[in-house]
């Protein structure tokens, strides 16, 4: 089973990351949270603390770690994921910023990366938006979703994260076999 670095980020699909942290859990995998100050907003740390038996990471200052934080998770995880990953966290991951945990981790792993993007269809659509997923792509990095379905406004297009099960699917499609495992729709 694989060591899972589950990157949650501040969207209302955050909730999900929550079921797929559970779904990882209950395949046998191990797994760590990292959360951005904004995922906090959505879901509490003491939800995947209950679940993992130990708090997330939510700062690059995390007292539990004896060096440097964002260094240590790089360095435990076969694999990093995004669960959700917002338009804003993919533009920050292709330019290499890097000034939280989560962002900070991400620049520091050289693993099997994947996204899972959820947006509303409008924020997805934009020629941004689809040039740093083709960079993404580009840079090796695993595109599960989005997918067609209700947004959280009630609109309905494609920008709705992939459920837990399927994320975790893909999670072990790429561990299995790098690189096939890029589930992006095209555009």
């Amino acid at each position: 089973m694989a060591r899972v670095l589950l990157g949650v980020t501040g969207g209302i699909a955050a909730y999900k990351a929550v079921l797929a942290c559970r779904e990882l859990l209950g395949r046998g995998h191990e797994v760590k949270v990292v959360m951005t100050e904004a995922a906090q907003r959505f879901v509490g740390p003491i939800t995947f603390g209950a679940l993992m038996g130990e708090p997330p990471v939510t700062s690059l200052w995390d007292a539990r770690h004896d060096g440097e934080v964002h260094v240590e998770l790089a360095e435990w995880a076969d694999v990093m994921v995004l669960a959700p990953a917002t338009a804003n966290t993919m533009a920050r991951a292709v330019h290499g910023l890097a000034d939280d945990a989560l962002s900070a981790t991400w620049l520091c792993f050289d693993g099997v990366r994947i996204v899972a993007p959820a947006m509303h269809h409008r924020m997805w659509d934009q020629a941004a938006t689809q040039r740093n997923v083709a960079q993404l792509v580009a840079d090796g990095v695993v595109i599960a979703g989005p997918v067609e379905g209700r947004l959280a406004n009630g609109a309905v297009g494609i920008g709705r994260m992939m459920e837990p099960v399927d994320i975790v699917d893909v999670v072990e499609a790429a561990l299995r076999t790098p690189g096939e495992a890029d589930l992006h729709p095209p555009s």
